[in-house]
């Protein structure tokens, strides 16, 4: 089965009518097919991080994503661990040259070791490490 990954900014862009890539993620969203989603609890972090500011509406429906994501058998959230934390914290002093965020470490460490090529998401720092950003402009 085909594996793909969720960044934060696709989540966000679902739940978010007015986000400029709220089309371009539904259309992603409908072209997955019966691929397994995989993302991570420290990128569902930054989507309720995103929210929390936005009232209590726009809260409660991030955190319900949240909720619903973690019992999805479409989709994989991978849980934070200690190793993980500090394998993502040493990619992220060693590549000190990038913009990369201990998410985007944590992320590409997940993608490298499920063989995922492929990610959701908008964010040009994935494609500096290799993969593929589907929601950017092509």
């Amino acid at each position: 089965m085909k594996r793909i990954f969720a960044d934060a900014g696709y989540w966000i862009a679902l739940v978010h009518p007015r986000d400029p890539l709220h089309t371009k993620a539904q259309e992603e969203s409908a072209s997955v097919g019966d691929a397994q989603v995989v993302t991570s609890q420290m990128v569902l972090v930054e989507v309720l991080s995103a929210f929390a500011g936005q009232g209590a509406q726009v809260r409660q429906t991030a955190g319900k994503l949240a909720q619903e994501l973690h019992s999805s058998p479409s989709v994989a959230v991978v849980q934070q661990s200690s190793a993980q934390f500090h394998q993502a914290l040493a990619l992220y002093r060693r590549r000190d040259d990038k913009g990369w965020s201990l998410t985007d470490c944590a992320s590409f460490l997940i993608m490298q070791k499920q063989k995922i090529t492929d990610a959701l998401t908008e964010d040009r720092h994935f494609e500096q490490a290799g993969f593929k950003a589907l929601l950017r402009a092509r």
